[in-house]
């Protein structure tokens, strides 16, 4: 069975984003493992910490080498990525041959997708994706699915998304099932 690693960009317990990874699990039970990326703890990106790799960072790269794929649930911070997740790629990024720059990184020809959950900038941060992951030679599968964050979750903390939505995910897990096999 395919192992997909999830990313959720949101680091907030019960996050929007993370109950949009929840449903994706779901979709996907019986037919890959799915497991969650823990990189709270991953440092700022410096060159001066690449010497000796930081044990977060160590951690990171070895669930990412471990999966067949890397699905990505992204929130939106001003029209954009989030820092964290942007600070991670540039880690999963890097040669894991530090006297070679172009050598294989930890996350190189992995097969990558994106979901957005947000109020705007949608479109903005997609982009984003599509520009970074192929750039750092992953695979992207350019299937992604976006939603915004029912009104009543602003109070009761619940992600309720629309059929479209729902729709829209259950084909994104289907597309991504297809690219793995």
């Amino acid at each position: 069975m395919k192992k997909i690693l999830f990313v959720v960009g949101s680091l907030r317990q019960g996050s929007f984003n993370h109950q949009m990874a929840e449903l994706a699990e779901k979709a996907l039970e019986g037919k890959a493992n799915v497991t969650y990326l823990d990189y709270f703890d991953v440092p700022l990106f410096s060159q001066d910490l690449e010497a000796v790799v930081p044990a977060s960072v160590a951690k990171a790269r070895e669930a990412v080498q471990a999966a067949d794929a890397i699905w990505i649930f992204s929130p939106v911070y001003n029209f954009a990525m989030p820092g964290t997740v942007k600070n991670l790629l540039d880690w999963l990024s890097r040669s894991l041959d530090p006297s070679n720059p172009a050598a294989e990184s930890a996350i190189h020809d992995k097969v990558t997708t994106v979901s957005l959950v947000a109020n705007g900038g949608h479109e903005q941060a997609a982009d984003q994706y599509r520009a970074l992951l192929p750039f750092i030679r992953t695979n992207l599968l350019d299937q992604f699915t976006t939603s915004n964050v029912n009104d009543s979750a602003w109070a009761d903390g619940q992600f309720v998304p629309t059929q479209d939505v729902k729709d829209a995910l259950t084909n994104q897990v289907d597309a991504l099932l297809k690219e793995l096999a």
